[in-house]
């Protein structure tokens, strides 16, 4: 284990250093809370917790901290909308903070509010990253690290492999997440060997006993192998990586003309995410809680082919550790 990853466990709090990423809807109080308690650290994904889950926010936060005492993180989604969500996710962060959350993740846009307010309660944001360009931006609003999105991850994945995300940002020297494309220990030591102070794993956290997805969706990601994961365009506008299932061959993966035109639009573009956003949390929440239907959205990333049942969080964590010779 090299001594990023080392630094970072310290710093954390951690005996693993494995971060459970923040998932619409996947990211259940039960899940972050196994994650964290196995010696790695749930993330808190705000809008699951209420809008999926049911939970008034600091209700859900107190609901983790009955599962757990250990540390625990949250995700904050930065990016341009209302100023009703502006300002809800002002509130959120401020909660997180009197609930002892000290680790944020932000991404889509400008953490600089977040920085500020984190770092006044004596916290750390690192931030979401898929190429140099919006990493250097985010570096001078004050992050102290960086999750580095790749080419293999599930969700709203990049374009660049691990190891030139790495070479790209390591001359920042900032602690870096890698995220994508790790299933099994082989990968998660790859990415240590590389130089990577942690992971970020998403898929292999929903075929975990404790994730509330329905059985089908785990079942799609035990199925899956890398060659049958798609990037679609129609259900965020940006390409998201997904399974590929007959309702995405049937309706493709391409935005519809006018909607790759107003996302391309200044004066339209955020209101256009917004809009497609708004439809896409109906989407996504049906197709990973509700079962097999003739209209699934089942996001997962290329890791899927080192994934072949369905383990207790537990048992996950067990094997990484086991593969760096970490009690």
């Amino acid at each position: 284990m090299n001594s990023s990853a080392a630094a970072f466990m310290h710093r954390l709090g951690l005996q693993v250093p494995i971060i459970c990423g923040a998932m619409y809807p996947c990211s259940n109080p039960e899940l972050i809370a196994a994650v964290s308690q196995a010696g790695g650290i749930g993330i808190v994904q705000p809008l699951s917790l209420v809008y999926v889950y049911g939970y008034e926010f600091r209700a859900g936060l107190q609901k983790i901290r009955s599962l757990t005492s250990k540390p625990i993180g949250m995700n904050v989604i930065v990016e341009k909308g209302s100023k009703v969500y502006e300002q809800r996710m002002r509130e959120w962060v401020q909660i997180a903070l009197e609930e002892g959350i000290r680790f944020f993740i932000t991404a889509l846009g400008n953490p600089a509010w977040v920085v500020e307010m984190v770092r006044a309660e004596g916290g750390f944001v690192f931030h979401n990253t898929t190429e140099k360009k919006w990493a250097e931006k985010a570096l001078a609003s004050g992050v102290e690290g960086f999750v580095c999105v790749n080419d293999r991850a599930g969700g709203h994945a990049g374009a660049c492999s691990a190891k030139k995300l790495y070479e790209d940002l390591s001359p920042f020297g900032l602690p870096l997440v890698c995220a994508g494309g790790v299933g099994g220990p082989k990968e998660f030591v790859q990415a240590l060997d590389l130089g990577y102070a942690a992971v970020q794993m998403g898929t292999r956290f929903i075929a975990s006993v404790e994730c509330k997805a329905h059985s089908s969706y785990k079942q799609a990601i035990i199925n899956a192998d890398e060659s049958q994961i798609v990037l679609t365009k129609r259900v965020t506008g940006v390409p998201l990586s997904v399974i590929r299932t007959p309702y995405v061959d049937k309706v493709g993966t391409e935005a519809g003309a006018l909607v790759q035109l107003l996302l391309r639009l200044p004066r339209t573009r955020h209101a256009m995410r917004m809009l497609i956003n708004l439809q896409s949390v109906w989407k996504l929440k049906r197709s990973a809680l509700q079962g097999l239907s003739s209209k699934d959205y089942w996001q997962a990333g290329k890791s899927v082919s080192e994934i072949d049942k369905v383990e207790s969080v537990p048992e996950i964590i067990k094997a990484f550790q086991a593969a760096i010779g970490h009690p």
